[in-house]
This record gives C-alpha cells, structure tokens and sequence, in this order.
C-alpha cells in the first residue's frame, strides 16, 4: 500500500461524527457534542488556534491535529464553545471538493435479483461530479424536462482520508476517514438508454450525502450495518450492508487498483433491493418519485439524511 499523511492524528481516529455546515461566506467544519453541533471555526477563533475551515480543508489539509487541539481545549473552557443546535444547522454536502466522486452498481445480491442482472464478476464502476453533490434537508430539482422516472438508491459512502494507490484487502479499511449516508438520485430512462450509466446519474443534485461523516474507529465493521429508506414516510428499503457482493475492503483495493485515491474523494458502495426500478409493475405504473416527495435514507450508526424533490 502506498499512502502519505503529514499529520501523525488522522481523521479516522477522531471518535467523533463530524458536520459539513453551510454559513456566510461558504462552509465550516462542525462536531457533534452535547447540545448540539460544535462551529469549529468560531470556537477556536475565540480560543486563539488555528482549525480547518471545513471539511475539505480537515481531509485535503492533513489538519486532524488542530482539530483535536481545538476540542481539548474546548472542553477545558465550554464557555468559549459556539454550538449551533442541530435543529438550526444548515448542512452542507460532507464534502464540497472532492477530486473523485465513485460508484458502484449492482453491487448487494437482492438488488442484481431484483432488477434481473447477472452478479458482476467485477465491481461495475461509474462516475458523479461536484455538480451533483446535495446536503441534509436539501432540494433536489428533477430535471423533468427529459426524465419522468426518477428513483432513490440509500447507500453506504466511503470517505477517504489518505492518499494511495494499491491497496492490499487486508488493509483497505486503514485509508478511511470515516463513513456517511448517501442517496444515488437516478434518472433510469437515462441511465438505460445506453450501456453508460453517466446520463442518468450526473443530474445537478443527484448525489446527496451526510448529514455526518463518522470517523472510521466509531464503525468496526461497514459491512454490518442496517440501512434503510423511507418515501414519504413509506419503507422502500430495509436491508444490511452485509449483503454487499464486493464488501468495502474489496471495493478499496479494486478502485485504488486503478486509480490514485487522493483524501476527500468519496466511493458510493451501491444500494439494496427495494428500488423502484426493480419493481415488476409496467414502468409506467411504477411508484416513481416526484416532486414534493421526500425521501429519508438510514444508515445505522450514520444518521438520517433526508432531501426534498422538486
């Protein structure tokens, strides 16, 4: 394995559910604490260190030691503690500025059953871009001017907090910053009408992701966790990670195979049975979302991350 960090405390080993949060100006790192959510950036201005602006700068930067100076010394003087309660926070997409974002489809067994596709031999690999990124409590504008179809895919987000290249199985799991909920929104009349995914995945606001990145020591296994979506309030899915054909591990060491992994990219690990693309109903009969839906897919451990259609 080949991975460089300049920072001897990583992300990973943080114990903490981190927040990407949206205020004037752009986006500020935040951690959850008692009573709510912790601004990192005006804490420790008025503790006099220096922080990561956001969680971009945290992961890109190799900044986890001022982060973990910042909350030691918070908790020595809590009066100097700005929280923000969680009910109030405006989340922003875990990360804003990612080199890669990657997914995975057809990867949990139920799901290929479901929709008719032959098990991969290989994970099958495509693409969303910054443009697609979207928060907790976001909207998501359906682009109906060329897709009636429109359907939710909860999935278990891999973030990474290291550079590397090859990555071995057996040690996949140490270039991890840490996990969060993600929602792959896809357009499936695109999505099928080539053999290339790109065209139904890529729509502005299609690839939500939060509302916390929880560090990698809170999460011993991502390949037994619950997950769960509901649709206005209607479970579509409730399944386990544990259902993966290719688990984290091997999903890690096949990407970074072929690629660079830089720390801040993402890898969306594909989504259960329960989609609406896999019903058996004609298509044009099927429960498709649409706007003024909302949509709330679970993780267990990861929190709830929920966006509106419009």
């Amino acid at each position: 394995m080949s991975a460089a960090t300049n920072d001897k405390v990583e992300v990973s080993a943080l114990g903490a559910r981190l927040a990407n949060l949206r205020v004037p100006g752009g986006c500020a790192l935040g951690v959850e604490v008692e009573g709510g959510i912790l601004d990192v950036a005006r804490t420790a201005a008025a503790l006099g260190l220096p922080a990561p602006k956001d969680m971009d700068d945290l992961l890109q930067g190799h900044r986890a030691a001022e982060l973990q100076a910042v909350l030691a010394a918070a908790g020595q003087d809590r009066a100097l503690m700005a929280v923000i309660p969680e009910a109030e926070a405006a989340f922003a997409p875990i990360v804003t500025r990612p080199e890669k974002i990657i997914c995975v489809g057809f990867n949990y067994r139920e799901h290929a059953k479901e929709t008719g596709t032959p098990v991969p031999q290989a994970p099958p690999l495509f693409s969303k871009f910054n443009n697609a990124l979207n928060h907790h409590r976001g909207t998501v504008q359906l682009p109906t001017r060329v897709a009636r179809e429109f359907d939710y895919e909860t999935e278990l987000v891999i973030v990474f907090g290291r550079e590397c290249r090859d990555v071995a199985e057996d040690e996949a799991l140490q270039v991890v910053a840490g996990y969060a909920v993600g929602n792959d929104i896809s357009a499936r009349e695109l999505q099928t009408r080539t053999t290339q995914f790109l065209a139904g995945k890529a729509s502005d606001g299609f690839a939500p992701v939060g509302p916390w990145l929880v560090t990698a020591d809170r999460v011993p296994d991502p390949n037994a966790l619950a997950l769960r979506t509901t649709v206005n309030g209607e479970v579509r899915q409730d399944w386990t990670t544990r259902d993966m054909i290719f688990n984290c591990r091997k999903l890690i060491s096949d990407v970074t195979s072929i690629m660079t992994i830089k720390p801040g990219d993402i890898l969306f690990t594909g989504t259960p049975q329960g989609v609406v693309f896999g019903y058996k109903e004609p298509r044009d009969q099927r429960p498709w979302l649409r706007a003024g839906d909302t949509v709330v897919s679970g993780i267990e451990g990861l929190g709830e991350l929920q966006v509106t259609l419009a």
